[in-house]
Parts: structure tokens; sequence; C-alpha cells
């Protein structure tokens, strides 16, 4: 048995539970194939600070929730290739995508990628090392924030670490342009979450640690790293 089956309970046999967020993976799984060239533009500056703070040492047990179109899996693949990097994302094409080009772009490390609801994981109590989500949060109502974070907490090991990047909300401007986007096609923008999260993510028994603003032309980003108390 590898390292990687032993923190998975089963993967989804029946396709993903009916959730609320079956728009938003309609959505996403059309926009797999071009979705990496928002990523590159907006989010790429964020997902190297996040990297870089995030404490990763190879030969960790890493899980990524929400790979979206795997620009910050494959860091994470890169960086971790002596451990196993695992990834998950509700849309089974954006799931899929990253998958097979991480099998062709590293095909001697330990990784897979699948489509799993992230506020039902498939893996057991304090299975990684580090776990690391981007860009999720404003896609979540409230109440599946706390169940994903619930999750988040369950499969960190103590001591290990939750690095989180969400859309900044201290640009005036662009707050007003995404709103004006969110109310349009609220399965695809959602709403900016950076200044409930940090309590909410707290309140789920995680210590925040480093905090970090960074901006990509205009678009703002808050890369934040917490930790599971020891004990």
């Amino acid at each position: 048995m590898n390292k990687l089956e032993y923190t998975i309970t089963a993967w989804p046999t029946n396709g993903l539970p009916a959730t609320l967020a079956d728009r938003t993976r309609r959505i996403y799984d059309r926009l797999a194939p071009v979705y990496g060239i928002s990523t590159r533009l907006f989010h790429s500056r964020a997902h190297r600070r996040a990297l870089e703070i995030c404490e990763l040492q190879d030969g960790m047990r890493v899980l990524e929730v929400a790979t979206g179109s795997g620009e910050m899996f494959r860091r994470l693949v890169r960086a971790n290739q002596g451990g196993s990097t695992l990834g998950v994302d509700l849309s089974p094409n954006m799931a899929w995508r990253t998958h097979h080009r991480v099998q062709r772009e590293f095909p001697s490390s330990q990784t897979q990628c699948h489509a799993v609801d992230a506020r039902h994981m498939p893996f057991r109590n304090s299975s990684f090392d580090a776990v690391v989500c981007c860009y999720l949060f404003e896609l979540l109502s409230r109440d599946d924030i706390r169940v994903t974070l619930h999750e988040i907490r369950r499969v960190l090991r103590a001591g290990g670490t939750f690095s989180l990047v969400v859309i900044g909300q201290n640009a005036e401007l662009f707050n007003r342009v995404y709103g004006v986007a969110g109310k349009l096609v609220p399965a695809f923008w959602g709403r900016q979450v950076e200044h409930a999260v940090p309590e909410m993510v707290a309140s789920a028994g995680l210590r925040i640690e480093k905090n970090h603003f960074v901006r990509q032309t205009f678009y703002p980003s808050r890369v934040l790293v917490f930790r599971k108390p020891a004990s």
C-alpha cells in the first residue's frame, strides 16, 4: 500500500452528492479548458506567496482543496516530489485535467486529483501535514464555509498548517466591480469574504500565524496561514 492509500477511506463511487453547488460545478466544468488563463493573470502571484510561507517540506502529506485549473497544485507537487500530494475539486472536468497533466509532468510523483465535495472529504482524521485552499470560500455560503473548515481541521494533523488564499477587500473600486459581477453570476464570482474568514477559521480551532497582502495587476488577494494546535 502506498502513501496515498493510507489517507483514503473510499473515493466516491456514484458521482458527487447532490448539493447547492451544482450550478457552480456546471459552470466550472464548462470553463475548465480556459480557466487557467485567468489563474495566470490574477492568481499566480498569490499562489507563489502561499507556497513561500506555508512551510511545506519535501516528504510531507499535502492536500489542496479546490485545485481549479491546477496551477497551485503543480507548484505543490513540484515542491513535494518526495511526499504525497492530493487534490480535490468539485468540478470533475477541472479535477480530470489537473490529474492527467500532473501525471504527465511528474510521472514518478505520488499524486492524485479527484472530483470531491470539500464538505464531505473521503480522508481519515489527521491524514495531512498541510492543507492548502485558494479562492474557494468566495463560492460557499457561510454555513458551507463552516462545514468545510470542520472537514479541513479534521483531516489536518495536530501541528499542521492550513494555508488559505482569498480575494482581498481593501481596494474600493475593485470591491464595487466585484460586487456587481457577483450579483450577475454568483455561481462563478461568488462574493468577497476576506473580512469574515479569519474569525470563522479561528472559531474552527485553527490559530492564525501569517497574514500577507498580494496584488496582481488590479486584483487583490489575501494569503493567510493557520496552524492546528498540537494539543
